[in-house]
């Protein structure tokens, strides 16, 4: 005869099984994709990932250890967007991220037949009309690169530090607007970070709020 002490022993173990079987299967699915689960917010470690890029190369995050790494979400039919490349802010802190060894990673994560959605020949045009010399281009089809960290706008920002931690997260700067006027005494919230970072100081804002369009993933 089943008493209520052993029935609720048995539903734990069922429980505590589940939960183990759903951590497996989540590692595998993080390892099939190569996307490696983690918390994309200031202070932690950053997600791994691997993905093409327009050039035909594949690249992963870990062959940048012990590089600064910006992540830079983007869609380039995005008004947002265009105001940063028009006014050349963003064109303007790719140089000189690669002017100071930091490598600079544009990702486009728009699903086929949704707006920004590129083909890697036309990506590499775009910058160049543009004038923008990303260090790679990643072609994010798919969107697990950019669920993995929560990317919810173009543009969305990430500072990665050499160690692999994330040390900035959020908006290029504090003027939600795709008005080119509010680029006038906007404070580039990247570029103060990149200059902490470059002093031995603390990120003073480690996190704020992202603005502009919808990343378009598939569904979305």
């Amino acid at each position: 005869m089943k008493t209520a002490a052993n029935t609720i022993s048995v539903n734990r173990r069922h429980l505590v099984l589940g939960a183990s079987l759903f951590a497996a299967t989540a590692l595998a699915i993080a390892s099939f994709t190569g996307i490696a689960k983690a918390d994309p917010f200031p202070g932690n470690p950053a997600p791994a990932f691997t993905g093409a890029t327009a050039a035909g190369e594949t690249v992963s995050l870990s062959d940048f250890a012990g590089q600064t790494v910006i992540l830079e979400w983007t869609n380039h039919d995005c008004p947002f967007v265009v105001k940063h490349y028009d006014g050349a802010v963003i064109p303007g802190l790719q140089a000189r991220a690669a002017a100071e060894g930091h490598v600079w990673l544009q990702i486009i994560s728009s699903f086929p037949g949704t707006q920004g959605h590129v083909s890697a020949e036309r990506a590499i045009e775009l910058n160049d009309e543009r004038g923008a010399a990303p260090t790679h281009v990643i072609l994010d089809e798919s969107g697990d690169i950019g669920r993995a960290y929560e990317a919810r706008t173009t543009p969305h920002m990430f500072i990665i530090d050499g160690e692999g931690v994330i040390q900035y997260a959020g908006a290029i700067d504090d003027q939600p607007s795709a008005n080119p006027a509010s680029l006038d005494g906007a404070l580039n919230y990247v570029s103060q970070a990149l200059d902490e970072l470059a002093a031995g100081e603390p990120v003073s804002v480690p996190e704020t709020q992202p603005y502009g369009c919808s990343v378009k993933y598939e569904g979305a």
